[in-house]
């Protein structure tokens, strides 16, 4: 009767616990970014102003100028609601949302099927696999490749930008230098240039050509061209030196970025270890001696314990995860 009590008690207490600990590994990143956010628009605010105090001597309307195009980008960029169609364009895929939702259909049901009929899981496992391969897993494979293809971008950047400020320098327009990037520049930085000689030969203008690539490519490298083309198409100024300083900056931004991904590889490798060992062991255990190891699977209260369990690592994963995740 004790041990039944201990239980009923300790049972309830553990999934508090889990509860409490997924909630603050879901919760956390975002109150986490909240207070970062905060932070950077406190120190971007008193930056502007020692910059606005430095800059005196500018003209105010070429100020206004800046400080116009600034607030527009934000807003459209703001006021832009990411929908299917627009990720799968992101990822280069020329796939229909219709098509992506079959497909994520078909395999919902293909992976339920195996649960069934090969793993013979319960009804309630073969639901969160259905679940899983028809939401999670699609869309997690469309932002894997949305973000390697964003990734192949930003590493051919900063050497397009060079070609425009030699083409600049040699008297060509910006126009040509545009067709030579797209022209000759690897995917997926042609096809994207590409899409803007497109909508200038039917009118549009290379400033809002480029703002339409900020929505294909949500990238501040693609912004920063954006903001230097615009503002020098309505203020003037000499586009070859501010492109060649963009071009600077974004080779310095991407030796961060190295530099940050060799200083958490350590940390990321131990993640990696942490994570994979409960369940390398009982794989292992259950090899040696399946017998020893059943329990967890056959007892109501086994079962329990491995739900806890699960809970309790993905929580950890998730904190390694975003203790390892550096922004800048």
């Amino acid at each position: 009767m004790g041990e039944v009590d201990l239980l009923s008690v300790l049972v309830p207490l553990l999934a508090a616990l889990a509860f409490a600990g997924a909630v603050f590994a879901f919760a956390y990143p975002y109150f986490a970014d909240d207070r970062q956010a905060k932070r950077l628009k406190s120190v971007a605010g008193v930056r502007s102003a020692r910059l606005a105090s430095a800059t005196g001597e500018l003209p105010s309307s070429r100020r206004k100028s800046v400080a116009d195009t600034l607030k527009e980008i934000d807003d459209r960029n703001g006021s832009k609601k990411v929908t299917l169609s627009l990720k799968l364009m992101r990822a280069g895929s020329k796939m229909t949302p219709r098509e992506f939702y079959i497909a994520s259909a078909l395999l919902g049901g293909l992976l339920a099927s195996i649960s069934i009929f090969i793993v013979e899981l319960p009804l309630a496992g073969t639901v969160v696999v259905a679940f899983v391969g028809g939401f999670g897993l699609p869309r997690w494979i469309l932002n894997k490749m949305i973000n390697r293809r964003q990734q192949k971008f930003v590493g051919q950047m900063a050497n397009a930008i060079d070609v425009v400020v030699r083409g600049i320098k040699s008297g060509l327009p910006l126009n040509d230098c545009i067709q030579v990037i797209s022209r000759e520049s690897p995917e997926p930085l042609a096809s994207e240039f590409r899409e803007v000689v497109e909508q200038q030969r039917l009118g549009l203008s290379i400033a809002d050509g480029l703002e339409r690539m900020c929505e294909r490519m949500p990238l501040p490298e693609m912004r920063f061209l954006t903001i230097v083309i615009g503002i020098q198409q309505q203020s003037g100024g000499n586009l070859s030196e501010a492109l060649a300083n963009l071009a600077n900056v974004l080779r310095d931004r991407q030796m961060l970025a190295l530099k940050v991904k060799a200083l958490s590889a350590e940390a990321k490798a131990s993640a990696i270890v942490l994570a994979s060992l409960p369940p390398g062991v009982m794989s292992m255990v259950y090899l040696s001696s399946p017998g020893y190891i059943m329990p967890l699977f056959t007892t109501t209260m086994g079962q329990f314990m491995v739900a806890v369990g699960a809970v309790w690592m993905m929580t950890g994963v998730l904190i390694m995860k975003k203790m390892i995740n550096f922004k800048f």
